[in-house]
């Protein structure tokens, strides 16, 4: 009888709970497996909700940027989602089952997108496409198209009764994982506030051009994107800081993209080596 074969390795035999056992391993910063990616995630309330007037100069400035980068983009859900969510909380669906409704809005917003982008060879993948065959894609391509919304699905977490974990969010985990170049997000203002623009005593709103998601964990204001964004960034690996910007604006994403400092920059936990 051979003798059993064992792998030398110290996680082989132990819990991967062990704290110090794992210490060595997890401190190591992971290789980034895009470094030449950049991310835009599209707000679906805020840009894609608006129609032509929106969409087609949003169209026509990706187009223009296809030379410069390679793109991953991703579409967040609108209004329609926010319908799902009333009808649904109506009847008494769990939060897992409100997730996945959402994001079908937001991968319904990506298919319009990349059809508007087809002649430029851009098509909508799923995520498990993103998961495993982004590199080839944009090998052939110079941009590909997905939605934002993280799939967690009847995964996401049951404390709350809307899904925490949106587009925003989802975007960023992504980009953070693949260790993307950056990641900007296109709203339809020009960044953070010091209260919501568009509320009641929007005029008394005063622009923030550079902050932290520490910082921002200790307010309890508005802001233009999800507020479970602050509690992932703490905790990146790659990405060390996103950049709001305002997509109705024409030349601002372009402008983020070069790396001029066009909206609000939010530094993030993650450190250079």
């Amino acid at each position: 009888m051979s003798a059993i074969k064992h792998v030398a390795s110290p996680l082989a035999s132990q819990t991967l709970l062990d704290g110090q056992l794992t210490r060595p391993v997890a401190g190591v910063k992971p290789i980034r497996l895009l470094p030449w990616l950049q991310v835009v995630k599209i707000g679906g309330r805020s840009i894609m909700d608006r129609g032509p007037q929106a969409i087609l100069p949003m169209v026509e400035e990706i187009h223009s940027l296809l030379p410069e980068h390679r793109l991953l983009i991703l579409t967040g859900a609108g209004v329609r989602a926010r319908h799902l969510y009333s009808v649904g909380l109506d009847l008494g669906l769990p939060v897992g089952s409100l997730a996945p409704l959402a994001a079908s809005e937001a991968g319904q917003n990506g298919h319009i997108l990349a059809a508007m982008l087809a002649p430029d060879g851009v098509s909508y993948i799923e995520h498990p496409t993103i998961a495993n065959q982004l590199a080839i894609h944009l090998t052939a391509a110079r941009a590909v198209v997905g939605s934002a919304f993280p799939p967690y699905h009847h995964h996401e977490f049951p404390g709350s009764r809307l899904p925490i974990h949106r587009a925003d969010t989802g975007a960023f985990l992504v980009a953070d994982a693949l260790g993307a170049a950056g990641l900007t997000i296109v709203e339809d203002v020009d960044g953070v506030y010091s209260a919501d623009p568009n509320g009641a005593g929007g005029d008394k709103a005063t622009f923030v051009p550079e902050t932290s998601a520490a910082e921002l964990a200790g307010t309890a204001g508005t802001l233009p994107f999800d507020r479970a964004l602050v509690e992932v960034m703490a905790t990146a690996r790659h990405i060390e800081r996103v950049q709001v910007v305002n997509g109705l604006v024409p030349g601002r994403l372009t402008a983020a993209l070069r790396g001029e400092h066009v909206g609000t920059i939010v530094h993030t936990g993650a450190r250079r080596n």
